[in-house]
């Protein structure tokens, strides 16, 4: 890829990330619904993992990690570990074992938004100060993720074009 190309890919992916986070951070707070604020940065990397292949995936999962742990009241870290190793294993899984398209873009998003919630939700379930039933944190956390799913839909279009874009411009013609 020229250094132009790459520059502007490397652009175009920024601008994506932080997009979803005010969508997800400044945004969507405002639009809750049944109460529920969607986690849109785990699917953004998921997408771009899926479609960009292992190093771009573990990029954007350094960075939407560190955006996840800045916005929420979690572990400094714990997002940005999680998003950084599921970006290099689905990227692994694209780059060697399944097909690049919508389905395994929303079971792969799925996949991830499950653990995403339930990582959310350790400091309730560990913490002796907080005395929340086991019962409503999974009811909670279910109902998170189909939000988040729900808007995975629309967003598959942008990362599906952030993808063919990329695809375009590599030199080698090897799909990505």
């Amino acid at each position: 890829m020229k250094k132009q190309e790459l520059t502007i890919s490397i652009l175009l992916h920024t601008l994506f990330i932080i997009s979803v986070y005010i969508l997800q951070g400044v945004i969507f707070p405002h639009i809750r619904l049944a109460g529920y604020v969607p986690l849109l940065l785990p699917v953004a990397s998921t997408g771009i993992a899926l479609y960009e292949g292992r190093h771009k995936g573990g990029i954007a999962g350094l960075f939407a990690g560190i955006l996840c742990d800045v916005s929420f009241n979690q572990p400094v870290g714990v997002f940005t570990v999680f998003l950084t190793l599921a970006g290099l294993i689905v990227g692994t899984i694209s780059d060697t074992y399944v097909l690049k398209g919508f389905v395994t873009y929303y079971i792969g998003s799925a996949i991830i938004l499950a653990i995403s919630t339930f990582i959310q939700m350790i400091p309730l379930i560990i913490s002796p100060v907080q005395n929340v039933p086991l019962q409503a944190l999974i009811t909670t956390a279910i109902q998170q993720t189909i939000y988040s799913l729900i808007l995975a839909f629309p967003m598959w279009f942008f990362i599906h074009a952030l993808g063919k874009r990329t695809e375009r411009v590599s030199p080698s013609g090897r799909t990505y």
